[in-house]
């Protein structure tokens, strides 16, 4: 037999047995008009929305508010009529923080009101700072002499290269059906790093002496170091000056401003003018708990021999602290509680338990997530397989903000592609329909799929993602409601089907 003979021979093996694959799949396409007619009629997506944002306010990891959120969540999860409803642990997090105050404007040459906040657990002032603002320009170690001694309660900023573009392009977006179509084609080879080693040794330079600046700025006592961020109209996006570890360290108050203001302090010091700035910053630290918790509730298998397996679906619950976590992650979680409800409102009796899982502290490194899969399903480092790595049929997550699902990545998985075309049928007419085997990162599924355990993110619409996440203007006005009503139906109907398939969904080798 020759090569090009033997190369035909396999390819027609694995055609007749993706081919066998998919004629086994089935769909219940009377369930199917059961979840559409459930999640069209008697959808909660907007109460929902509004109580996760509105309600209960930004849930910055560790904070009162997520606290707050994980009781409320957990009370509509028994108000539902869900099992083993649990705020479960998965290990330390750290300390939490709350802003109680927090207030800057600018005071010469005129009034004027700033937006800013604090940097997330930052310290707090102790009282009103005003003064005038330094511009501290430190490009090497001998800079730090100039300034060493005249910065006791000063408010200070350095510069900063952020620049505000026109808004040519259309703030939101979705995919095209060619670009979706092109998401189904895997790239050969490695990808281009978005780096060259000159600009990644500038970078390293950089963050060490940035690093030296803050402290420098501690031990001089500054009263307020002032940052840029990027974004515009306002738009604040979100970064950490302080640490939520239980050392406790003492940090510099810093506030991050909006790109055009903090353009403007510095466009005038620059030109000789005075400028002075009062604000406070007003911070409570949590230190009676640092434990870090996800919520958990289930619908219970009722197949003799399947029932000890699980289906799981979830979103983080936690955010930052400027905006109200809108579309990151509220959006998520409320698509997870919409799709389970719609289950239990149908009154589904499920071949294996389906489990909902809402995380914690995603947005400081998916500590919920990896806190679970640690303590339940296995050890990454050692390979260690725990009691439920060989139960969890697969985990579907949602976390790239409130667009309509238009297909799912597969994670690599070639043997997936078959089932869940055929599952993804009856969605086609809701724009639902690529089916790519490309990998997606960055959020909590990945802590499944890293220990051989199926997990899975959406394609999304990405709407207007990467312009208002992690800001002050991630807020319920941003959330895509009809979109939201489309994922849940859709998630709803994967979990189901996955609940009743006669053997879990096959695995990738680990």
């Amino acid at each position: 037999m020759n090569y090009k003979t033997k190369i035909s021979s396999l390819i027609l093996v694995w055609l007749l047995a993706m081919g066998q694959v998919f004629a086994q799949e089935t769909v219940n396409l009377e369930m199917m008009h059961r979840i559409k007619n459930e999640g069209m009629r008697n959808s909660q997506i907007q109460d929902l929305s509004f109580h996760l944002t509105d309600f209960l306010g930004p849930r910055l990891s560790g904070s009162t508010n997520l606290r707050n959120a994980r009781n409320w969540t957990a009370e509509k999860f028994k108000e539902w009529g869900l099992s083993n409803v649990k705020i479960d642990t998965y290990g330390e997090f750290g300390r939490g923080w709350d802003v109680k105050k927090a207030y800057i404007a600018m005071k010469e040459p005129y009034y004027a009101q700033i937006i800013g906040y604090p940097k997330a657990w930052t310290d707090g002032t102790n009282g009103l700072v005003s003064d005038e603002v330094m511009l501290i320009e430190i490009s090497s170690d001998a800079d730090f002499d100039k300034y060493r001694g005249k910065l006791k309660g000063k408010v200070v900023m350095t510069p900063a290269n952020l620049t505000v573009n026109p808004a040519f392009e259309a703030e939101a977006r979705r995919w095209t059906d060619e670009e979706l179509e092109n998401r189904k084609t895997i790239p050969v080879g490695n990808m281009p790093s978005r780096w060259t080693p000159e600009q990644m040794a500038q970078m390293r330079t950089a963050r060490e002496l940035d690093a030296k600046l803050n402290a420098f700025l501690l031990e001089e006592q500054v009263g307020l170091r002032l940052t840029g961020t990027r974004g515009s109209f306002g738009t604040v996006f979100h970064t950490r000056s302080g640490s939520f570890s239980t050392d406790k360290k003492v940090t510099v108050p810093e506030m991050e401003i909006a790109a055009e203001h903090y353009g403007r302090i510095y466009r005038l010091i620059k030109n000789g003018k005075k400028v002075s700035i009062e604000a406070e910053i007003d911070v409570q630290w949590l230190d009676d708990d640092y434990a870090g918790y996800n919520v958990i509730a289930e619908i219970p298998g009722t197949d003799r021999t399947l029932k000890p397996e699980i289906v799981m679906l979830g979103g983080h619950l936690d955010s930052w602290h400027a905006g109200t976590g809108a579309n990151d992650n509220a959006a998520g979680v409320v698509v997870m509680m919409e799709a389970i409800r719609i289950l239990k409102a149908l009154d589904v009796q499920p071949k294996r338990t389906i489990r909902i899982a809402l995380w914690g502290e995603e947005e400081q490194g998916l500590y919920g997530s990896r806190g679970y899969v640690q303590k339940y399903v296995a050890d990454r480092a050692t390979k260690e397989k725990k009691g439920e790595w060989d139960k969890i049929s697969a985990y579907y997550n949602l976390d790239n903000g409130s667009g309509k699902i238009r297909g799912i990545y597969l994670e690599g998985n070639d043997m997936l592609v078959p089932i869940f075309e055929k599952w993804f049928e009856p969605f086609h007419e809701m724009g639902a329909n690529t089916i790519t085997r490309r990998s997606t990162g960055s959020t909590d599924h990945v802590a499944f799929d890293a220990v051989g355990v199926p997990g899975f993110q959406f394609i999304q619409d990405p709407i207007d993602y990467g312009k208002g996440y992690h800001t002050n203007m991630d807020v319920y006005e941003r959330m895509q409601f009809g979109d939201m009503t489309q994922a849940a139906i859709i998630i709803a109907a994967m979990v189901y089907n996955t609940s009743e398939r006669a053997e879990k969904l096959p695995r990738k080798p680990w």
